[in-house]
C-alpha cells in the first residue's frame, strides 16, 4: 500500500514565523492595542493607567485577587489585562509565567505590550527581564496547525517591551537571545508534533541536510548500508521490524578560531520516530504519544541550530539516532542478541526498551571521535519509571561526573526546564546481567530509570557523562502557561544553554553514585 504525503508539508513551520520584538519607552507601551499590568496579591495597587479608579475591593468583586498568574481582562477600547503575581515577581521564571498568562488571556490580539520598567530590579536585570518576557510571549502563542484546513488562531505579530532608557541596550541583548532560544523550542515542538508518516528517519535526515549548513553545521548522514559497516547493532536491531530505513545524523559545530584547547561537547539524541513497542507491543492507551519518542533527537537538532547565533565558543558534535520501532515478521525477537558498536553484546528481553539500544551505539561513536569530547550528554524520552518517580513536570538526570551534573542543573535553572537528580546506583548493576550476552537491556521491575542509565553508562568508557530522561516532560495535554498543548520542546533551550556555558569537566567520578 502506498500512502501519499503532501509534498508541500513543512515539518518546521516555526522557521517561517517572525515576530517584531521592540524595546521602547513607556509611551509606546501605553499606546499599544493590548498591554499587561502586573498586580501583586497584597499591598498598594501599582501605579498604572490600567488601574485608574480601581480598588482592591472592586477587583475582588470581579473575581480578581492578584493570585499568581490569575488574569482579568478589563473592558475598554484598548485591551488591558491584569496579571496576578502573588507575592511578586522574584525570578525570571516568575516573569516568564506571568507574560505567558497575559499572552493567553489576550489570545485574540496580534500586538502586545508590557512595561518592564517596574519589573527590573536587583532580582531581575533588564537583560533577564526582556529575555523571560520575550520567551513567555513567543512560546505561549505557539501553535502547530500546519495540517488544519482552517484555523482561528491569531499569530503574534509584535511585542513591545517598555524599559528605562539606560536599560535598553541590555534589554535588547535579552530579546535577541530569547528569539533564538524560543525558536529552538518551537522547532523542537514542531518536530514532535509532526505525524510519524510525515517525519520518518529518512525525512528527518533530509531536513537536517538542508537546514544544518544554513546554521553553520557540518552534516553527515549514515544510511542503512553505512550503519551496517559501522556495526551499529542497536540501531539496526530496533529498525529490523520496519519498512522505513534508519538514519544516523551527525551534526558538527566548530566555533570560529577553534584550536586544540577548545572545549568539545558531544550530544546524543534518541530519535525513535514512532514507538509501537515492537514484539513487546505497547497497550493502546500508551501508543498515542509515541510520535514524540524522537524528542531527544529533536531537542539536540534544534539546540544545535542556535549555536552560531548564540556565539557558542565550544565545539559541539551531535548524534541523532533515528528509526521507528515496529512490529512485523522481521522484528527483533525477545531473546535475540544484538552486537553493539564497540563489540558488547546485548540480550533483548524487552523490545520496548529500545531507546537505550540506539543510544548505546551513539555513545560509543562519540567516545571514538578523533577529537575526544570533554563530556558526553545524552537526552531521551527513555522510561515510564522517570514519570512515576517525578511526575509530569520534571525530567530525571543521572551522571558519572559532578561537574557535568552541576552544569546540567545550572542550564535547567536558567531555562526553567526543571530537572531532578537520581542516583547512578551501581549496586543495581547485577540486574542487567544476561546468561547469554554481556548485558540484558532491562533489569528488575523497580528503579527502571536508574537501570536504564546504568545500561547507558556501560557504553561511555571513562568519559564524563550525563543523561537526561525527558519522558516526564515531553508533552502537556493542555495549554499550561508558556507550554502549549502537545510537544513541549523540552531540552532544546536547556541544551543550547548548556553548550553556551560549557566548561570541560574533570575526569569521571561516578557522581550521584553509591
Amino acid at each position: 500500500m502506498t500512502v501519499v504525503i503532501d509534498s508541500s508539508f513543512d515539518p518546521v513551520p516555526s522557521l517561517n514565523r517572525s515576530v517584531d520584538v521592540a524595546v521602547a519607552d513607556a509611551a509606546a507601551v501605553e499606546a499599544a492595542p493590548a498591554r499587561a499590568c502586573f498586580v501583586p496579591a497584597e499591598g498598594e495597587l501599582p501605579t498604572c493607567d490600567c488601574l485608574a479608579g480601581q480598588t482592591r475591593d472592586a477587583l475582588a468583586a470581579a473575581g480578581f485577587t492578584g493570585a499568581k498568574n490569575q488574569t482579568l481582562v478589563l473592558p475598554g477600547a484598548q485591551l488591558r489585562v491584569l496579571v496576578g503575581t502573588g507575592a511578586g515577581l522574584a525570578t525570571s521564571a516568575d516573569l516568564r509565567d506571568a507574560v505567558a498568562a497575559f499572552t493567553r488571556a489576550a489570545r485574540e490580539a496580534a500586538h502586545l505590550a508590557i512595561d518592564l520598567a517596574a519589573v527590573v530590579s536587583e532580582k531581575i536585570s533588564a537583560r533577564d527581564a526582556a529575555l523571560a518576557a520575550t520567551e513567555g510571549a513567543l512560546l505561549a502563542r505557539y501553535r502547530f496547525e500546519s495540517l488544519k484546513g482552517e484555523s482561528k488562531h491569531v499569530g503574534l505579530e509584535s511585542l513591545t517591551l517598555g524599559v528605562a532608557e539606560g536599560d535598553r541596550a541590555a534589554a535588547q541583548e535579552g530579546v535577541d537571545r530569547a528569539i533564538v532560544l524560543a525558536r529552538a523550542a518551537a522547532i523542537s515542538r514542531d518536530l514532535g508534533n509532526t505525524p510519524p508518516r510525515h517525519l520518518t528517519a529518512e525525512k528527518f535526515a533530509e531536513l537536517a541536510a538542508k537546514l544544518g549548513p544554513e546554521y553553520g553545521l557540518e552534516v553527515e548522514i549514515f544510511d542503512r548500508d553505512a550503519l551496517v559497516e559501522l556495526g551499529t547493532g542497536g540501531l539496526l536491531g530496533v529498525n529490523a521490524g520496519s519498512t522505513d530505513e534508519p538514519r544516523m545524523i551527525k551534526l558538527r559545530y566548530v566555533p570560529e578560531g577553534a584550536n586544540d584547547a577548545t572545549p568539545h561537547l558531544a550530544l546524543i539524541g534518541k530519535g525513535i520516530m514512532f514507538d509501537s513497542g515492537g514484539i513487546s507491543l505497547k497497550p493502546a492507551n500508551s501508543m498515542g504519544s509515541m510520535k514524540l519518542d524522537m524528542m531527544g533527537a529533536g531537542s539536540v537538532f534544534a539546540a544545535m541550530l542556535t549555536l552560531r547565533e548564540l556565539g557558542v565558543q565550544s565545539a559541539v558534535t551531535g548524534w541523532l539516532m533515528c528509526t521507528d520501532n515496529m512490529l512485523s515478521g522481521t522484528a527483533t525477537k525477545i531473546g535475540d542478541v544484538l552486537t553493539m558498536r564497540g563489540g558488547k553484546t546485548v540480550e533483548v528481553k524487552n523490545s520496548d526498551a529500545e531507546g537505550r539500544l540506539v543510544m548505546a551505539d551513539g555513545l560509543v561513536l562519540a567516545t571514538e571521535e578523533e577529537r575526544r569530547p570533554d563530556a558526553i550528554v545524552d537526552i531521551a524520552t527513555l522510561t515510564g519509571n522517570a514519570m512515576a518517580a517525578l511526575g509530569l513536570g520534571t525530567a530525571a538526570t543521572l551522571a558519572n561526573n559532578d561537574d557535568v551534573a552541576a552544569q546540567l542543573k545550572a542550564a535547567a535553572e536558567a531555562t526553567d526546564e526543571r530537572v531532578w537528580p537520581l542516583p547512578l546506583d551501581h549496586r543495581y548493576r547485577d540486574q542487567l546481567k544476561s546468561n547469554v550476552a554481556d548485558l540484558s537491556n532491562i533489569g528488575g521491575p523497580y528503579g527502571g530509570a536508574i537501570l536504564a542509565a546504568l545500561f547507558l553508562n556501560e557504553f561511555v568508557a571513562d568519559f564524563p557523562w550525563g543523561h537526561l530522561d525527558i519522558a516526564p516532560t515531553m508533552e502537556v495535554e493542555r495549554d499550561d502557561l508558556w507550554r502549549t498543548a502537545g510537544s513541549t520542546g523540552f531540552g532544546a533551550r536547556l541544551l543550547a544553554q548548556l553548550a553556551d556555558d560549557f566548561v570541560a569537566p574533570q575526569a569521571a567520578d561516578d557522581a550521584q553514585g553509591a
